[in-house]
């Protein structure tokens, strides 16, 4: 049974939230917080297996008790939030500092019934996550500086980096990204985000990158020096232009339950860029994209995967590499200096 405390200040999300958990058989509804301050208690006397959290609270807000939390006992979370600009924001950062995954609050009463199931699926997918303490949580990444040569090497001709990434992979980009020069070919990435909280996501890495990060938009060049992540519920496919590459923003149908897709992504890559494309699959639930990664590897295409060990979930890389679809395996902290080595040629 997956134990389950709620912490939330509305008394109506407090009560819809325990009837899902009750209504789960693989589950157990531990008790109901309507501040971290009360919960606190509660999880030393009976640690939960997943706490789902209220971003916004008195007293302790849900992101000052994640960060305490990840720092000192680090139980897997799901957040709580509003689909306003401050609340997609606070939801950014509460990935970055160890929450697993999140749900909007439902915009009326009445819609609440009908993303029960999938509040539930996040819960269990929660609970097979790997989270632990989070000393850095405290401040920013601790990034590792670029050579003054690599930032002024070119990009590698006609290259193109495609990533995939599901659950745990805010937190994954987060600690590869800042870690690449300016000088990288362009980097497209297919996160499972839901709409409204892409253009926060996109945001916060640009601020900390030396890449130019940005939410993808319909038809605009993909460029070298930028990263483009897919909008929220919508696929992001790359097309070949001349020497070049131009980007597509589509609203086909879900593949594998999920727009964007990382199935969609790599297979559109696949097919512009062929040996000159780099996959990487980060940390995730499910096999969204490994088919299409095996096919980008029979293209020559370079593929690699993120470990297990630094895996939250340890699914989509599983997937991957278990097709054959994957030539290197490696550690989170180890990806970035890997796709520098692959993607930039000595200067001069």
């Amino acid at each position: 049974m997956i134990k389950v405390l709620v912490i939330d200040d509305s008394a109506v999300m407090r009560g819809f939230l325990g009837r899902v958990v009750g209504a789960q058989p693989d589950m157990e509804l531990l008790g109901v917080a309507s501040d971290p301050l009360f919960a606190i208690d509660r999880i030393r006397r009976a640690p939960p297996d997943v706490i789902t959290l209220d971003v916004e609270m008195p007293r302790m807000n849900g992101l000052d008790f994640l960060r305490k939390l990840m720092a000192l006992r680090p139980i897997p979370v799901v957040m709580v939030s509003s689909l306003t600009r401050e609340g997609a924001d606070a939801t950014v950062r509460a990935l970055e500092l160890g929450a697993v995954d999140f749900f909007p609050k439902p915009s009326s009463f009445e819609a609440l019934d009908a993303v029960g199931a999938e509040i539930a699926e996040k819960i269990r997918t929660a609970s097979q996550a790997r989270v632990g303490r989070r000393t850095w949580a405290m401040g920013e990444p601790d990034l590792v500086p670029v050579p003054a040569s690599a930032a002024l090497a070119p990009a590698s001709a006609g290259g193109i980096v495609a990533i995939g990434a599901s659950t745990g992979g805010v937190e994954a980009l987060r600690r590869i990204l800042p870690r690449l020069p300016i000088a990288m070919p362009p980097i497209v990435v297919a996160q499972h985000m839901l709409p409204g909280f892409t253009q926060s996501f996109a945001t916060r890495l640009d601020a900390l990158c030396a890449l130019r990060v940005q939410e993808a938009r319909d038809d605009q060049p993909a460029q070298p020096g930028h990263a483009y992540i897919a909008p929220g519920g919508r696929h992001l496919v790359v097309v070949r232009r001349g020497d070049g590459y131009r980007l597509r923003i589509t609203d086909d149908a879900p593949v594998n339950r999920h727009r964007p897709s990382v199935e969609t992504l790599f297979k559109s890559v696949g097919e512009a860029a062929g040996a000159a494309a780099t996959a990487l699959m980060l940390t995730g639930m499910g096999a969204d994209g490994a088919s299409a990664m095996l096919a980008m590897r029979r293209r020559g295409a370079t593929t690699l995967a993120q470990d297990e060990a630094s895996s939250v979930v340890f699914g989509m890389p599983r997937q991957a590499i278990a097709l054959g679809g994957v030539q290197e395996v490696l550690p989170l902290d180890g990806i970035a200096a890997r796709l520098q080595a692959l993607c930039l040629r000595a200067a001069g």
